[in-house]
C-alpha cells in the first residue's frame, strides 16, 4: 500500500503504509535525447468536471476536497501504465540507470519475497513491518535477486522513482499527467462517482480492479497473489483507460500539497511550488478497505521523488 497518511484512529493518523527514501539521487533526465516517437495515446477532449470529494469516506488531511468544478484543456494520455517491455526499450536505447539501481536497494512488500529468503532482510519500521528494504530489488528484479521480468513484458514497470518516470517521459517527448488530468481521465466521463465504473466496488460481484484480496497484510485470498497484473487487466473505463484504480500507484506532475483544491486554479490546475513530495494517484494491489481505501478516483497520496517500491509505476501524458 502506498497511502499517505493512513486511517484515523482516535483522531490520529496511522503511519504511512509505504516508507520514503531519504537519500537523493540526481535524475539523468537532462542527459537523455528524445525519441520523437509517442506512445499509443488516448486523445482526451477537455472539459469541466467535479474534481475531489466532500464525502466522509475521504481523508481530509490528504486534501481530497473541497470538491469543485475544474476545467482541463485537451490532452493525451496513455491507455495503460508503462510496461516492462516499454521501459526495457528505453534502457537499451539510453543506458539509463534507475534510482533503485543506483542506490542498490528498493522497498518490496514482504509476501512478494519467498519466505526462505526473508530471513535477515531488514524490515523498514515497526509501523510498516510489511515492507522489506531489499538489496538488489529494482525494475528488472521486482522481488529482488532471483526474480526477473522475462514473462512480464505486459506488466507495469515498478520500482519507479518520480525521477525515473520523468526521465522516461522526457525521452518519449511526453510528460507526467497533472492530478487534474489524471482524475478527469480516471472518471471516464462519469460525474461524481467513486470509481471509474460507478459507485459499487464490484458490480454484479465481479472485480473491476486489482486491490488486496484477503486479510491485509497477513494473508491473501485463495487464488490471488500480492503483485501487479498486466496493464490491460480488467475492462477499460468509458474513455478507454485501464487500471486507473489499483494495480500500481502512478506518479503525477504536481508537487503534493494538502491544500491543493484551494491553492490551484480552476482552469488546468497544477501545483508547482516545491514541497519535497510529489503527488501520486490510483492506489495499488496493496490497497484494502480495512486499512484505507485510496483506490477511489478522488483519493490522493504522495511520496518523496527518490522513493521506489514494488507497487509504484506511472503512465505518460502529452499535450
Amino acid at each position: 500500500m502506498m497511502e499517505t497518511p493512513g486511517l484515523h484512529e482516535g483522531g490520529t493518523k496511522r503511519a504511512c503504509c509505504t516508507p520514503q527514501r531519504a537519500v537523493h539521487v540526481e535524475s539523468q533526465a537532462q542527459d537523455i535525447a528524445r525519441t520523437g516517437e509517442p506512445d499509443a495515446w488516448v486523445q482526451v477532449r477537455g472539459g469541466e468536471f467535479e474534481m475531489g470529494t466532500d464525502l466522509a469516506e475521504g481523508f481530509a488531511d490528504d486534501g481530497e476536497g473541497p470538491a469543485r468544478r475544474v476545467r482541463v484543456s485537451d490532452f493525451a494520455l496513455a491507455a495503460t501504465t508503462v510496461t516492462n517491455g516499454e521501459f526495457s526499450a528505453f534502457v537499451r536505447a539510453t543506458g539509463y540507470i534507475t534510482t533503485a539501481e543506483q542506490l542498490g536497494t528498493s522497498f518490496v512488500f514482504y509476501l512478494q519475497v519467498p519466505e526462505a529468503r526473508r530471513a535477515g532482510m531488514r524490515r523498514v519500521a515497526p509501523g510498516l513491518h510489511w515492507w522489506l528494504d531489499v538489496e538488489g530489488a529494482c525494475w528488472q528484479r521486482p522481488e529482488g535477486p532471483g526474480s526477473h521480468i522475462r514473462d512480464r513484458a505486459r506488466h507495469p514497470v515498478v520500482h519507479m522513482s518520480w525521477d525515473d518516470a520523468h526521465a522516461y517521459c522526457a525521452w518519449k517527448g511526453g510528460r507526467l499527467p497533472t492530478e487534474a488530468e489524471w482524475e478527469f481521465a480516471a472518471r471516464g466521463g462519469l460525474e461524481g462517482k467513486r470509481y471509474p465504473w460507478g459507485d459499487e466496488l464490484e458490480p454484479d460481484g465481479r472485480p473491476r480492479c486489482n486491490i488486496w484480496q484477503g486479510d491485509f497484510p497477513r494473508s491473501t485470498a485463495p487464488g490471488w497473489n500480492a503483485g501487479p497484473l498486466a496493464v490491460d487487466a480488467f475492462e477499460p473505463n468509458g474513455l478507454g483507460f485501464y487500471n486507473m484504480c489499483g494495480n500500481v500507484w502512478e506518479w503525477c506532475a504536481d508537487w503534493y500539497a494538502p491544500d491543493y483544491h484551494v491553492a490551484t486554479a480552476a482552469r488546468d490546475p497544477r501545483f508547482d511550488t516545491p514541497t519535497g513530495r510529489r503527488s501520486m494517484r490510483g492506489g495499488s494491489f496493496l490497497c484494502h478497505d480495512s486499512y484505507c481505501n485510496r483506490y477511489r478516483v478522488a483519493a490522493r497520496s504522495s511520496n518523496v521523488p527518490g522513493t521506489s517500491a514494488s507497487n509504484i509505476g506511472f503512465r505518460i501524458a502529452h499535450r
